[in-house]
């Protein structure tokens, strides 16, 4: 049955701090739990209104479900996962890093792009939102159980790597022209600020993706989208 003790556990776990505290965080849905339990991750606990699910279940009433769910329209379960311990950055193939990137939903999306392009490694600077956040969770569509995301001073890593950083600037080369490599880090920066000036000293190869429309106007593309056009170019070549 579901008591008070894990209603106050998994309400609590909507505060990154106590994600980190206990080392757990929630995905909902069929879907994604789905997802996660034919994964590495550790399932924690499984609350669910059916029998549906090869693991261990404790099963709710749908308005117990209602206590224990972020979403207005619940997909029939909860689960609990443990946070995967901190595993070494692989330095070969082609590797993602977000300057800050905050809103849960461009992340969220940016873990899906990782996902769908093989991208195995996503770096983030310690600014960056919460990957165990339930909206990067439900954002990622189960993608996040496929991706190793580790936090990292990002200046300092990319301080030590030894091949190619590329970024995105309005004045880089056209990225349609470029020849581009199967190694390196394509850095993506914050939606408002772009790569930091810190961060852009550290990048050797500068890109552009071209406006095409006729007035030019539009100032950015939003990062997620942004990202979607340069793996798109780095695996096209």
């Amino acid at each position: 049955m579901l008591s008070k003790s894990h209603i106050k556990l998994i309400k609590s776990l909507s505060q990154k701090k106590f994600r980190q505290q206990e080392q757990l965080f929630v995905v909902e849905g069929i879907k994604g739990i789905k997802e996660f339990l034919n994964s590495s991750f550790k399932l924690h606990m499984l609350f669910s209104t059916e029998s549906i699910f090869d693991a261990e279940t404790i099963l709710i009433s749908d308005k117990e479900l209602l206590k224990i769910s972020s979403l207005k329209s619940p997909n029939r379960a909860v689960a609990v996962f443990n946070i995967p311990k901190k595993k070494n950055i692989e330095s070969s193939g082609l590797i993602v890093a977000l300057d800050d990137v905050r809103d849960p939903g461009n992340l969220g999306t940016i873990i899906r792009l990782c996902d769908w392009f093989g991208i195995k490694n996503l770096v983030c600077s310690n600014a960056t939102v919460d990957c165990y956040n339930s909206k990067v969770v439900q954002a990622t569509m189960g993608s996040l159980a496929r991706i190793d995301i580790q936090y990292v001073d990002l200046q300092a890593y990319l301080d030590v790597y030894e091949n190619d950083i590329f970024g995105t600037f309005m004045d880089g080369k056209n990225i349609y022209t470029e020849t581009l490599p199967e190694n390196g880090i394509i850095v993506m920066g914050n939606e408002a600020n772009g790569i930091s000036e810190a961060i852009e000293k550290r990048v050797t190869n500068k890109l552009s993706i071209p406006r095409f429309g006729d007035l030019k106007a539009t100032e950015s593309l939003n990062v997620a989208t942004a990202t979607a056009i340069v793996l798109s170019e780095f695996k096209r070549n």
